[in-house]
């Protein structure tokens, strides 16, 4: 609400070079937290520990360098070859079949958000308006949509209703379609918003579920990292030429190109899902009484 809501409220009222101070002056908070803050306490499984022991084996060859070469080394391989190991040890060539689904999830999602505000100013919606629709309204609705993906991972699990939010992502992607058509209707704005915001909160809320049970707790900052990364960067790449699909196809067909952006996750996961049913161990009948 602060970056997105007063940002835009002081670049309406008093200017732009304004809001980016302010903004840059807010970062202060989260510097000073992590400064604050004390590292946590790490519990180690025995598969992590014995990969744990065969980085400090493979520590005994660099014995003739320096301390510091060392400490380097060792660094390396227990922060950033350790957590890929572990990764594609637990789940061997389906790794890869994961990556790529975390790299398209949201991939829709992204792609649109690119462009949504240049669109809602061309449609012809003030900062303010857009502030309060986007950034006040749209936060609850974020907030409603994150409650609900998370009763929905507790009562369904995490792959139903991640299929649900993959094809929500999609769908919702035409309201703004139909909005290019209409015109600035505050009213089926509001709408969009609303459902845009919903689902993107429930997807966002089971999808850092999803993140969060790949990862193994002793190596959870470089692989969350590695996730988090490839989530976003399909999109942000693609996303840099959303604005030459507009220029060349208008907002109806880069709309309609956003929904269409959803599927190859959703065939992914699906995959997924019915290997993860395929690998299952079989549940024993029940005896007669």
């Amino acid at each position: 609400m602060v970056a997105g809501a007063g940002a835009l409220y002081i670049a309406d009222f008093v200017s732009w070079p304004a809001a980016y101070v302010t903004m840059a002056a807010l970062m202060l908070v989260g510097i000073v937290t992590v400064l604050v803050i004390s590292e946590p306490q790490v519990a180690f499984d025995p598969s992590t520990v014995m990969r744990e022991e065969r980085v400090v084996r493979a520590m005994e060859k660099y014995a003739h360098l320096s301390r510091r070469g060392r400490a380097l080394i060792g660094w390396f391989l227990g922060a950033v070859v350790g957590p890929f190991v572990d990764f594609f040890a637990r789940n061997g060539l389906m790794a890869l079949v994961i990556l790529a689904f975390i790299s398209l999830y949201r991939l829709t999602d992204i792609t649109l958000g690119v462009m949504a505000y240049p669109f809602y100013i061309d449609l012809g919606f003030s900062k303010s308006e857009i502030a309060s629709v986007t950034k006040i309204y749209g936060v609850f609705m974020t907030i409603a949509g994150a409650i609900l993906g998370g009763v929905a991972v507790v009562r369904f699990g995490i792959m139903r209703p991640l299929l649900l939010g993959g094809v929500l992502a999609g769908l919702t992607n035409l309201l703004f379609a139909i909005m290019a058509k209409t015109g600035p209707d505050l009213g089926f704005f509001m709408v969009a918003i609303s459902a845009d915001n919903l689902t993107s909160g429930f997807a966002g809320t089971v999808f850092i579920a999803y993140l969060s049970s790949l990862c193994n707790v002793a190596y959870t900052a470089t692989q969350y990292a590695l996730f988090s990364s490839l989530m976003s960067l399909p999109g942000r790449f693609l996303g840099g030429f959303s604005g030459v699909v507009v220029d060349a196809a208008g907002y109806v067909d880069f709309f309609l190109y956003t929904a269409l952006a959803a599927l190859p996750a959703i065939f992914l996961l699906l995959f997924l899902m019915r290997r993860a049913n395929a690998d299952a161990p079989p549940v024993a009948a029940a005896e007669p009484r």
